[in-house]
C-alpha cells in the first residue's frame, strides 16, 4: 500500500509521470494474483559532497542537519517534506516515496565537516527532513554510520522518527547518553492503527512506536514523543491519550506540530480524504482554513507549527493541559550537552594493520 496514489507534474518543470495502475492490476491478475500491486520502490545514488544543512529558522530547536535519505518510504500522506522531491524533476506524489535518494558517503561527509576547525560543536538534527529511519535504513546502515561518527566525536544528536527501528542503535545512543549529547523523538500522529495504517502505510505501528519508546527510556536515553502532524477535524481529539500512552511508555518530554500543506501536497491529501476518510473531507479542510487564516498552508514563522486564531489557543490549551497531567516536559525543557565534544586523532594502523584511535 501507498500514501497516495498520485503522481501529479511537478511545480518546475511540469512534467508528470504516469503510474499505470490498472496495468500493473492486471498482470497481478494474470498472475493469480488479486491484490493490486503497488508501484515497486527505486533507490538512486545521490552523489552529494556536503553533508550538513543549516537554518536560520526561529521555531525550531537546531540549525543544522543531517538527512541521509531524500524522499521516504513511509510513505505518510500528509508529509510536509514531500515537495522537496520536485527540486529534482520529481513529483511530490507516488515519486517521493518510490523514488529514493540514498547518501552512502553521509557518514564520511560527516566525520569530515566535524574534523574541520570552523565546526562549531552543536546540537545536530538527524534527520531534519526525511525519516532517517525508513525501512532500507535496515539494509544500508547509513544512518547508524552517522551515529557512530557523532559518538566518536561525542557531538550531540536529536532524532525524529516514526520507526521503532531506531531501538537498533541502542548501543551507539547509550554512548552519547552518557555524555547527555542525545534526545530522541518518536513521532506518534494516531493510537488508532487502521487510520494509521492508512496516513502512514510503511510506518511503524502505533504500539511498535510506544514500544520504541519504551525500549529507549530503558536504557536511559532521553526519550519523547512527538503529536504530529495533529489533524485537526481528524486526529486532534488523541493529543491526551497519546502523550498520556507515551508519558505511560516511559518518555519524559513531549511535542507537537500542526499539519503543514505546503505547495502540491494540498492536493495530495485533499485525494487522500476523498478516498479514505470522504465523510471527514469538508470538516478537515474547513478547519485547516481557520487554523491559516483562511488558506491551507501558512509557511510564516511562529504560526506555521501552530496556526492561529481560537481553534489553534484551544489546541495549543489542549496540549498544555495534557502536559501538566503527564508530567512531560515540553522539548526545549531537555537541552543536550556539546562539554565532552572532542576531535580523535589521526587513524593509525595496529600491529595487524587495524584501525585504531
Amino acid at each position: 500500500m501507498r500514501g497516495v496514489e498520485g503522481n501529479p507534474a511537478d511545480r518546475f518543470t511540469g512534467r508528470q509521470i504516469e503510474v499505470d495502475l490498472e496495468g500493473l492490476a492486471a498482470a497481478a491478475r494474470a498472475a493469480g494474483d488479486d491484490a493490486i500491486p503497488s508501484p515497486r520502490t527505486v533507490f538512486f545514488e545521490d552523489a552529494s559532497r556536503s553533508i550538513v544543512s543549516t537554518n536560520d529558522s526561529p521555531d525550531l530547536p537546531f540549525d543544522a542537519s543531517v538527512n541521509p535519505y531524500r524522499g521516504c518510504e513511509h510513505g505518510c500522506s500528509y508529509c510536509y517534506a514531500r515537495p522537496t522531491h520536485e527540486y529534482f524533476g520529481l513529483s511530490a506524489g507516488l515519486d517521493f516515496e518510490t523514488k529514493i535518494l540514498v547518501k552512502r558517503r553521509a557518514p564520511e561527509l560527516l566525520r569530515a565537516e566535524l574534523k574541520k576547525k570552523s565546526w562549531v560543536p552543536r546540537l545536530l538534527a538527524l534527520s531534519g527532513v526525511t525519516d532517517c529511519y525508513q525501512p532500507v535504513e535496515r539494509l544500508l546502515g547509513i544512518t547508524r554510520g552517522c551515529l557512530e561518527v557523532l559518538a566518536e566525536f561525542l557531538n550531540p544528536v536529536g532524532i525524529v522518527t516514526k520507526n521503532a527501528l531506531v531501538t537498533r542503535d541502542i548501543d551507539v545512543l547509550k554512548r552519547l547518553a552518557e555524555h547527555d549529547a542525545v534526545q530522541v523523538f518518536v513521532s506518534v500522529t494516531t493510537l488508532d492503527a487502521e487510520l494509521a495504517g492508512e496516513l502512514e502505510p510503511r510506518a511503524s505501528r502505533p504500539a511498535k512506536r510506544l514500544e520504541a519508546i519504551a525500549t529507549l527510556a530503558r536504557a536511559g536515553i532521553a526519550t519523547g514523543v512527538l503529536v504530529a502532524p495533529v489533524i485537526p477535524g481528524l486526529t486532534d481529539h488523541e493529543m491526551p491519550a497519546i502523550v498520556a500512552a507515551a508519558k505511560e511508555a516511559g518518555a519524559t518530554m513531549a511535542n507537537w506540530q500542526l499539519l503543514r500543506l505546503p505547495h502540491g501536497l494540498k492536493q495530495l491529501f485533499d485525494e487522500w480524504l476523498v478516498a479514505h476518510r470522504p465523510l471527514r473531507r469538508e470538516k478537515v479542510m474547513d478547519r485547516i482554513r481557520e487554523l491559516r487564516g483562511g488558506a491551507l498552508n501558512d509557511a510564516e514563522f511562529g504560526t506555521r507549527f501552530r496556526g492561529e486564531g481560537e481553534w489553534a489557543r484551544q489546541l495549543a490549551n489542549l496540549f498544555q493541559v495534557a502536559l501538566a497531567r503527564s508530567g512531560l516536559a515540553g522539548m526545549r525543557a531537555h537541552g543536550v550537552s556539546t562539554a565532552a565534544f572532542r576531535r580523535p586523532g589521526p587513524r593509525q594502523g595496529g600491529l595487524f594493520g587495524e584501525a585504531s584511535l
